[in-house]
């Protein structure tokens, strides 16, 4: 019995001496990943990428593109880097004062979040407006008109862009206090009038022969006009070269 023990004793002490201690490293728990840094994204953030976004695809050189959405849009957090804005669905017809927009937010993996919005919308420029009545044949050089930023969203036909006391055009039609002079409302003007006498100018080569004819029509440098010989009554066509000469067309 003695002899027992001792050898369950022996065997105890060599399973004990053989198995090495457990250290604290062993029992502590691995380190965490850091969580993915995030910001907050405001509504002024959203709306000044989406107009950013709105005015590279959309808008272009027409103008300064301004948004704000009708209802307001809780901040958000989001992930600390580069944002874009992918369009999903916008109008047919484009930017227009009031439209509903779908879209999403995304970094360069991932959405991050999507919206449906409904947007309002205006275009500012630069352009030409009377700042009085004007008549129609008035010379832009001498026509009360002026310089506004206006929004030209509403707007559907172009503008009339010209330099500022051009004396080569004039209105072509009268504007009202506060109308933007649209691209039809301004012609070239006329340096030859219907019913004046004018130089028709024949050219064959080296041959060139000139008589006296009467214009039938208004004429601006380059257009092609109506005009009467009086002797023998027959009507001809020409380009206005000047003030006095009408180039007929053979």
């Amino acid at each position: 019995m003695m002899r027992f023990a001792t050898q369950l004793l022996i065997l105890i002490t060599a399973l004990s001496l053989g198995k090495p201690a457990l250290r604290a490293a062993d029992t502590a728990k691995a380190p965490e990943t850091p969580a993915p840094a995030t910001r907050q994204f405001s509504e002024s953030d959203l709306l000044e990428l989406l107009t950013s976004s709105l005015q590279d695809e959309y808008i272009k050189d027409r103008g300064e593109l301004e948004l704000r959405f009708t209802r307001p849009v809780p901040a958000r957090p989001v992930p600390d880097e580069p944002l874009a804005i992918k369009v999903l669905d916008m109008p047919a017809n484009g930017v227009t004062p009031t439209f509903i927009i779908r879209f999403e937010l995304r970094t360069d993996t991932e959405t991050v979040a999507s919206w449906q919005c409904s947007v309002q919308a205006r275009v500012w420029r630069e352009v030409w407006v009377a700042r009085s009545a004007v008549k129609r044949g008035e010379p832009i050089a001498q026509a009360d008109l002026d310089r506004q930023r206006r929004d030209v969203l509403t707007l559907r036909e172009p503008l009339a862009e010209f330099d500022a006391g051009d004396p080569t055009l004039e209105l072509n039609e009268p504007l009202q206090r506060g109308a933007p002079v649209l691209a039809r409302s301004v012609k070239a003007r006329p340096v030859i009038r219907r019913g004046q006498t004018a130089d028709a100018l024949v050219q064959d080569g080296p041959l060139s022969i000139t008589m006296k004819v009467e214009a039938l029509e208004d004429g601006a440098p380059g257009q092609i006009i109506r005009a009467r010989n009086p002797q023998t009554r027959r009507d001809i066509r020409g380009k206005v070269l000047n003030e006095q000469t009408i180039q007929l067309l053979l």
